[in-house]
């Protein structure tokens, strides 16, 4: 049985990539498995990575336990140490305990190990492309699932079913890594495509001195030659006029042979102001993909891999306590891990020790323990231009409506209020009302992607 589980973790591996991989399934065994009873059991180092699993990967787990002739009814993940004597596993008909050779399994204290970050090659200079943006070092969490998956299908055929991409968020979630990451790898299939990543402000400015120096012709010629052209963020195209005329009629050039269009923007095509409407249009014929505010275990394993990819050594309860304060966005998630490995460097203390001992201040975490019930309202309030009072009002209008339903939602995801605290800080009496509102704000972002990104603004404020 433990051969089988090797093929089990085998497949899952392929079918999650490298970097998932090792983030989620490191230190995992199985622990029991029940053929009669059609169950297992499979033992993971902590919360993060039990919760993690559960949600994410128990789908994978379980269609690979099929594909070996091992269909289980149920699949459980018990937290383990190594400290704590394994449980072996049995079959029933057998009843020996799972073995490696002729002994059976015992558990092992892994000593940490540090690892050497791979060696990147130089920025590649015709293709604007950073080769330290992979889709195997992008994590993948229920926040860019879709748009993750919509990335490896361009890789696989570009200029196919999803071209345009048009790929949105708010700063710092990762749109110019899971773009760049596309580009890199339809490079590293065939060497020949010509590939482009650019910045709106650098596609204006080069464009403005094509047309100053009598050389618009060649700009134009440059762009139709190219199989893919990745241009970010396009929200600053704003007041460009003859710059939107320009990619217009580029993205037409494009579009119509097939070549692969990737566009990121912090908001929606019709969110852009000044931008023309048949442009807005067509950025979005193949769907709009959006990256959304990472959960606690997306954060978690982006701080693992962080880790990981740096080399560094940091305890699982700093992991933890990390992500569980820095909420706003990955780059800060990311800038609060590099401080704390920074001060752990130089103090000759481990992270957890740091925080521990009190020594993590003047930081997003601090920021976070700030915010109050009062300080949300008046976000709130002042996001949908209204006054506090006006909000917490008894009006049914819809917008004021939407705007406490949303002040309701966020008290409970972001302090973790009970519904009867939040009901006066919001001016209702009825802790129900606001247990139905939070479920609304809750269940309306999954299809309203507008609200959704209301309230994501909202958290930047509160935390900014």
């Amino acid at each position: 049985m433990f051969d089988v589980f090797q093929n089990v973790l085998a497949e899952t591996r392929k079918g999650i990539g490298e970097m998932n991989y090792k983030i989620w399934f490191e230190n995992v065994e199985l622990i029991s498995l029940d053929k009669e009873l059609m169950s297992a059991t499979i033992g993971v180092p902590n919360v993060f990575k039990k919760k993690g699993l559960e949600t994410r990967y128990k789908g994978e787990l379980l269609k690979a336990f099929e594909h070996n002739d091992l269909p289980l009814k149920q699949l459980d993940f018990t937290i383990t140490s190594s400290e704590k004597t394994r449980v072996r596993a049995r079959e029933v008909r057998g009843g020996d305990p799972l073995r490696f050779g002729d002994e059976p399994l015992r558990p092992t204290k892994k000593v940490p190990q540090k690892i050497t970050p791979p060696k990147l090659l130089p920025r590649t200079t015709t293709s604007g492309l950073n080769p330290k943006y992979t889709l195997d070092n992008f994590v993948v969490g229920r926040n860019n699932d879709l748009a993750a998956g919509v990335a490896k299908q361009i890789v696989k055929d570009p200029g196919g079913k999803y071209n345009p991409f048009f790929l949105y968020g708010g700063p710092g979630l990762g749109k110019t890594h899971l773009v760049q990451a596309i580009g890199n790898a339809i490079l590293a299939k065939d060497p020949n495509k010509k590939v482009l990543y650019i910045t709106t402000n650098h596609f204006y400015s080069e464009f403005i001195n094509a047309v100053r120096s009598g050389k618009g012709e060649e700009f134009v010629k440059r762009f139709q030659k190219l199989d893919v052209l990745i241009i970010d963020d396009f929200q600053m195209i704003i007041g460009k006029d003859r710059s939107q005329e320009e990619f217009f009629n580029i993205f037409n050039d494009l579009h119509q042979t097939n070549k692969q269009i990737i566009v990121t923007s912090d908001r929606l095509p019709d969110q852009i102001k000044t931008l023309d409407a048949r442009l807005a249009g067509r950025l979005t014929w193949a769907g709009a993909y959006d990256l959304q505010l990472p959960g606690f275990e997306d954060r978690c394993a982006i701080l693992k891999a962080k880790a990981e990819f740096m080399g560094q050594t940091i305890e699982d309860k700093a992991v933890e306590f990390i992500a569980e304060n820095v909420k706003t966005n990955i780059r800060d998630l990311e800038g609060e891990f590099q401080k704390i490995m920074a001060t752990s460097e130089i103090r000759g203390m481990s992270p957890l020790e740091l925080i521990n001992e009190g020594y993590i201040s003047g930081t997003v975490v601090r920021r976070r323990r700030n915010v109050t019930a009062r300080i949300i309202v008046e976000k709130v309030a002042k996001y949908y231009d209204l006054t506090v009072v006006e909000m917490t009002g008894k009006s049914r209008v819809s917008n004021i409506k939407t705007a406490r339903q949303v002040a309701m939602y966020l008290l409970s995801k972001e302090l973790g209020m009970s519904t009867t605290k939040i009901a006066p800080e919001v001016g209702v009496k009825d802790h129900t009302t606001v247990m139905n509102g939070i479920k609304k704000i809750d269940r309306d972002q999954k299809t309203d992607l507008q609200l959704r990104d209301q309230v994501d603004q909202i958290r930047e404020a509160i935390y900014g």
